[in-house]
């Protein structure tokens, strides 16, 4: 969670020195197939963290990956902050309630669409037109799309910063850490070849340091 908080710091200070729009806007997709809506938590950590990072005239967004995900039905919370600090703080009270609802509420999905969701922040992005744009990715990264569901598209990626967190390992995985590491390989080579910079952060310890 350090090398996230660095990450979050560097990228608003980024958009704040450069000559154009100086906010900054992140949508964050939230895998929930499977065994891994039992890191539901996590994710909510690091919502509550980026929300205390964000300031005025930001954008944040986060949105559940499930079998379709390029829809705003998917979209469970997202705000721009108002530049004043008392409506500011309300808002950011009012997005944690609605990430506390989505936490209590959530159920595991049949199909992991991340394709789509990632199709849906670039569309969300484009048209807050921030500063500096970060999609949060926390999944395993494994994508599994129902019959029918067609994702070989291409993307457009340039000037957006895709950090993939908590990539945890499946069971299959442990079989062969071949799968693993062709999945991170993967996900890499097609975020850069669209234009986009990549990352993963795996260690998550040490938010309440932060906080």
């Amino acid at each position: 969670m350090r090398a996230l908080g660095v990450i979050v710091a560097g990228l608003l200070l980024a958009a704040c020195e450069s000559g154009q729009s100086r906010n900054s806007g992140v949508y964050m997709l939230i895998d929930t197939s499977g065994t891994y809506r039992e890191e539901i938590d996590k994710a909510q950590q690091i919502i509550r963290y980026t929300l205390s990072r964000l300031d005025a005239t930001d954008s944040f967004a986060v949105a559940r990956i499930d079998t379709g995900s390029f829809s705003e039905k998917d979209i469970v919370a997202k705000m721009t902050f108002d530049d004043r600090p008392s409506s500011m703080n309300r808002q950011k009270r009012l997005f944690a309630e609605q990430i506390q609802s989505f936490v209590d509420d959530s159920r595991s999905s049949q199909y992991t669409d991340i394709t789509g969701g990632l199709l849906q922040a670039v569309e969300y992005l484009n048209e807050k037109a921030p500063g500096a744009k970060t999609v949060l990715i926390f999944s395993d990264l494994k994508e599994d799309l129902q019959e029918g569901y067609i994702r070989d598209i291409e993307l457009d990626l340039n000037g957006f910063d895709i950090i993939a967190l908590n990539v945890t390992k499946l069971r299959s995985d442990n079989v062969d850490p071949r799968e693993y590491l062709t999945r991170l390989h993967q996900w890499e080579s097609r975020v850069q070849n669209s234009g986009g910079e990549w990352r993963v952060i795996n260690d998550l310890d040490g938010l309440e340091g932060l906080l």
